[in-house]
């Protein structure tokens, strides 16, 4: 009976020892992770660190074409529309910017309300347009006189109650008026004209608009 039991143990101290070999090689393992952390100058901590969010390739800023876009300011204006074979206005909100180019920018935006369909109530109280839809408005010539307005088609030859409508739309802006006079030209080599919106031009459209003096360069 005691032989059979040491028999018994001897296979117990053999798997013993095999444990207690690999919890060695555990420890040394750590011991040399331990090592290894402390000469890259990381400390071990128990506690969580946030390092702040993962690396991106991302630029992170705005062009510098954003960075100088110039704001656009919305602003109440008014614009002729025809009611009862007459001028009478409505009020709008357009867009400007603030840049150089706002006067060219205002004639464009003026010329785009006047252009609209009315909206449902303006047309059940008369309103209507005669300015076409694709006439275009760019700024003056070289030569041209200061203030004058280029049109994609020859003034006079627009119908005499869409050019009214031009006419006394930009005479209400203070930056599109010179002198009392909204100076027009047409696409060709013919020289600006000055017209007025007078009295006469709101009671009837229907009449080729007064002509006012013209400064020549």
């Amino acid at each position: 009976m005691i032989r059979s039991d040491r028999a018994y143990d001897a296979p117990r101290t053999a798997s013993s020892r095999r444990g207690h070999g690999r919890a060695a090689a555990a420890l040394a393992a750590v011991m040399v992770c331990a090592a290894l952390a402390a000469g890259c100058g990381i400390r071990s901590t128990t506690v969580p660190v946030d390092a702040g969010a993962a690396p991106s390739r991302m630029p992170c800023r705005t062009s510098a074409s954003a960075a100088t876009e110039q704001p656009l300011e919305s602003i109440p204006v008014h614009v002729y529309l025809v009611c009862a074979s007459q001028l009478v206005t409505v009020e709008r909100t357009v867009e400007v910017d603030e840049s150089g180019a706002a006067r060219v920018r205002m004639a464009q935006s003026l010329l785009g309300e006047l252009q609209q369909v009315p909206t449902a109530e303006e047309r059940r109280a008369g309103f209507s347009t005669d300015v076409p839809t694709d006439l275009r408005v760019t700024e003056a010539r070289k030569g041209d006189p200061e203030g004058t307005l280029r049109l994609s088609e020859q003034p006079d030859d627009l119908p005499a109650q869409a050019l009214a409508q031009v006419v006394c739309s930009y005479a209400e802006s203070e930056s599109l008026s010179s002198g009392g006079s909204v100076l027009l030209g047409g696409p060709g080599n013919y020289t600006p004209r000055g017209y007025l919106c007078t009295t006469e031009t709101k009671s009837r459209p229907g009449n080729v608009p007064t002509l006012g003096a013209v400064e020549l360069p």
